[in-house]
């Protein structure tokens, strides 16, 4: 099963790099913004958002194929995160994913305009998908626009820098995580049951076991940033701990943290279930974020 996942995995990585990659370049834009988003964009990444969406809609009996462009457009809204969130007024990190972060590659003001230009065209990408109806297009933009501004990702930034060099307690930390990392996530696998034609029962439970998910995926990567291997993750280990940031393992301990993320595994499956679709490439998928290495 493991390797199924791992092909699994693979194909659906190379179906969307291809699709993001084909969609920048039919822009007609000056050339320097160009190869700023193509690079943050190409410079690889697990696509985990992209795949969780195809899966979701997969899952529930649906193509693939018809949620590429909602994905493409999901993709290019966390690589403009990544980018803002590199830059030096944020985390001010020098590598990522290996390579040397948008704004040290380039210049800052080329990074955030590159940001800028993914966030936005983003929204144009789901109007202009021949597979989608009018009215699903406006369900998905408006909630990909509640998962990734202030009610979402952007907000969850915030509570997350104002968490910095404060002791916060557990239910605080869900709150910042969820919206921070949770809410993109979510978007993604409710959207693949959407589009699949998922009962409104079924998107229930299907959202229940995506607010777990985002929880599993960022323990890991608080425990990783303690255990984690640098040439793996693509960037030094220890860094939330220099930020004073707030993480699992610091409020919970390693074991703790170890524990906590079980108890979110044992409690996304049990949504699956709920759901109908526990016997999924989804539930795999929990299982292999739970015990990622980068």
């Amino acid at each position: 099963m493991a390797e199924l996942l791992s092909d699994y995995i693979a194909e659906r990585q190379r179906s969307i790099n291809k699709a993001l990659t084909d969609e920048i370049e039919t822009l007609q834009i000056t050339s320097r913004l160009k190869e700023s988003m193509l690079y943050s964009v190409q410079a690889g990444g697990k696509r985990l958002r992209p795949i969780l969406m195809m899966a979701s809609c997969e899952s529930f009996v649906g193509s693939y194929t018809s949620v590429v462009p909602v994905a493409v457009a999901l993709e290019m809204i966390h690589t403009y995160s990544l980018i803002h969130d590199d830059l030096p007024a944020m985390d001010d990190d020098h590598l990522r994913r290996g390579k040397p972060t948008n704004h040290r590659q380039f210049d800052e003001a080329t990074a955030i305009l590159a940001g800028d230009a993914l966030l936005t065209y983003s929204f144009e990408v789901i109007t202009k998908a021949e597979s989608l109806t009018e009215e699903q297009k406006i369900y998905l933009i408006t909630r990909l626009a509640q998962a990734s501004g202030p009610k979402g990702m952007v907000g969850g930034q915030m509570l997350d820098m104002i968490a910095e060099d404060q002791e916060v307690d557990l239910s605080a930390l869900e709150q910042i995580h969820t919206l921070k990392t949770g809410q993109l996530l979510t978007f993604a696998i409710i959207s693949g049951a959407y589009i699949a034609g998922a009962s409104s029962e079924q998107l229930q439970a299907i959202e229940k076991f995506s607010y777990y998910l985002g929880l599993i995926f960022q323990v890991q990567d608080d425990i990783l940033d303690v255990t984690g291997d640098p040439e793996l993750i693509g960037k030094p280990i220890g860094s939330d701990e220099t930020n004073n940031k707030s993480t699992y393992p610091r409020l919970l301990g390693l074991n703790g943290a170890i524990n906590k993320k079980q108890e979110y595994v044992n409690k996304a499956k049990q949504a699956l279930k709920q759901a109908g679709v526990n016997q999924t490439v989804l539930e795999s998928l929990t299982d292999y974020l739970s015990n990622r290495d980068h």
